[in-house]
């Protein structure tokens, strides 16, 4: 009896020390994605399902919301602590939620240190706060003008093929007002139908800061005013509402329709509607750079992106998923599915699509000759964007440019007057 006891008490004390040296100890972490129904939440499904197969230590646990709440929850459990161990966010939110410490720097993770040395310099520029990383993103993004080639033939518009051919603002405009004599509905699709937020900034920023302007001061990222409301944002949005009244551009559109059945010929958006516009218009399909709207064309930077929580009890772990997700075959699990610029070099060269004659190679162009611009780097980022948005939602509908530039440059400063000045922490 007293032996059976003894050798009971020696098989407990094996199965507590291999438990706490991690033989049955599973490390849990908590995933949380903005993407919703449809072929992107499923590349994540499929992402952790291979990270959860390829091992036994750590479980992955996957969270999809609707990217309209969003930000509203991870707000939400960021005052209650509740964080997951890895959150998603998009790319301009990095500097808030670092200087909040929603987030904490990755440099400290060799296998994420790692991975920064083969990131495309514009998402290790988004990445950066404080000169420390804290986001990886899986895909870098841009703008670009869709075209349905029959319809630009017919109406006898010239197709730039690539970044040095771009349209100046008068032929893209002249190619509108031929589109339009056409018969062409409305010529220029601009995704209005995404609704106000983060697509007005993202997209139509580029518009202002290609004519001269820029939403704030870049030196210091103190002031808007003079910037947002200078007399070159204010010509590039008097020139937009402009397209609106001149009937080139649908304010009012309610779905992503116009382009594919042929009411628009041109669609002024990014990588992500690739797949579906190449199924509706095959080999009419063209990808035509930004036009130069004044000295220098613009496109937009960044998507969204990975960080690790300071909620997380498992950042080692979470590290470890991190740099899965950043492996050359989930890179493009994600990529080939949403068509955007991979986010490794290693990841991009190996892409078809933006190799010299690839479908999406004018996002290759733009990327490599400093067409991009990453949306402004501070903690102000959230202000901007609203102020932002909510300009250009009423220039559109027909309220005074200027007035309208001037109270968005009024609300972003005083937001860094009552953050006084968004120290660094």
């Amino acid at each position: 009896m007293q032996a059976n006891i003894k050798q009971i008490v020696k098989l407990l004390a094996l199965s507590s020390a291999l438990v706490s040296g991690g033989a049955f100890a599973q490390a849990s972490v908590a995933v949380w994605v903005h993407a919703g129904p449809g072929p992107e939440h499923d590349a994540y499904v499929a992402s952790v399902k291979a990270f959860n197969d390829s091992q036994k230590d750590i479980k992955v646990d996957l969270v999809a919301l609707p990217e309209g709440s969003y930000s509203d929850q991870v707000n939400a459990a960021a005052l209650s602590k509740k964080l997951p161990c890895i959150l998603d966010f998009d790319g301009p939110n990095v500097y808030n939620y670092a200087w909040t410490k929603k987030i904490i720097p990755l440099d400290a993770f060799p296998e994420l240190a790692a991975i920064k040395a083969d990131l495309l310099p514009s998402l290790v520029r988004q990445g950066t706060y404080n000169n420390k990383l804290f986001s990886l993103g899986q895909f870098d993004s841009g703008l670009a003008v869709w075209g349905n080639k029959k319809l630009l033939t017919q109406a006898g518009v010239r197709i730039p093929t690539k970044v040095s051919e771009a349209w100046t603002l008068a032929e893209f405009e002249d190619a509108m007002k031929k589109l339009k004599a056409a018969g062409v509905a409305f010529p220029l699709d601009m995704k209005f139908n995404y609704g106000v937020g983060e697509w007005f900034t993202y997209g139509y920023s580029p518009i202002v800061q290609s004519f001269g302007g820029d939403l704030i001061n870049r030196k210091d990222f103190k002031s808007a005013k003079g910037v947002i409301n200078g007399p070159e944002a204010i010509k590039a949005l008097t020139t937009l509402q402009g397209w609106v009244k001149a009937g080139y551009v649908n304010a009012a559109t309610k779905d992503d329709s116009d382009f594919v059945k042929g009411k628009s010929a041109l669609s002024y958006v990014g990588h992500w509607t690739f797949g579906d516009y190449k199924k509706a218009l095959g080999d009419d399909l063209v990808l035509i750079p930004m036009p130069k709207f004044g000295a220098k064309a613009v496109t937009g930077a960044g998507s969204w992106n990975f960080g690790i929580s300071a909620d997380c009890k498992e950042p080692k772990a979470a590290a470890k998923v991190l740099g899965f997700f950043m492996s050359p075959a989930e890179i493009a699990r994600v990529t080939d599915i949403n068509g955007a610029v991979p986010g490794t070099f290693k990841s991009m060269n190996a892409n078809k699509n933006f190799a010299k004659g690839g479908a999406l190679e004018i996002y290759a162009q733009q990327a490599a000759e400093k067409v991009s611009l990453v949306r402004p780097e501070t903690p102000a980022y959230p202000m901007i964007t609203t102020a932002f948005a909510e300009a250009v939602n009423n220039i559109v509908a027909g309220g005074d440019v200027k007035s309208e530039l001037d109270k968005a440059a009024k609300k972003i400063d005083q937001n860094i007057e009552d953050n006084k000045g968004y120290p660094v922490k």
